[in-house]
């Protein structure tokens, strides 16, 4: 199995979003063609199944050295996850940032997909399921469970 570490590339990035300025605002969803020229521009051809799917865009693609992986994309930065990604964080790591976010009753957290997902209660008591980036541990969205 390939290790990836960040895919995104400062560059890609830029260009994407100088194609798109309203993308200046990081509140701001990439549309589907963004994603796509966001992968192509990181060297991902035959990019299939891209939809938008539990607060994050998902699709299949060719990576540069011809395999095929499953992808993640954060739909506010365009940072791409990759399922053969490694993270540098550890679940304990993952409970630690949740707990010092405000979050309690931390559990079910797996690395899945190359990136982390856990499930815990927010300070109102309501139940949520967390995508978390794997290299800095950065909340990536947050969704009622």
């Amino acid at each position: 199995m390939r290790k990836h570490t960040a895919l995104i590339l400062p560059a890609a990035l830029a260009a994407a979003l100088a194609a798109a300025p309203a993308l200046a605002n990081p509140a701001t969803t990439l549309t589907e063609p963004q994603v796509r020229a966001v992968l192509e521009q990181q060297g991902f051809t035959r990019i299939n199944d891209l939809e938008f799917e539990d607060g994050m865009w998902e699709a299949d693609a060719t990576s540069a050295d011809g395999n095929r992986v499953d992808l993640r994309v954060d739909p506010s930065s365009g940072k791409v996850f990759a399922e053969d990604m490694v993270s540098t964080l550890s679940a304990d790591d993952i409970k630690a940032r949740l707990t010092a976010a405000g979050y309690s009753k931390v559990n079910d957290v797996d690395f899945e997909d190359g990136i982390w997902e856990a499930e815990a209660e927010r300070p109102d008591g309501a139940d949520v399921k967390i995508r978390l980036d794997p290299t800095d541990g950065r909340i990536l969205g947050v969704e009622n469970d």
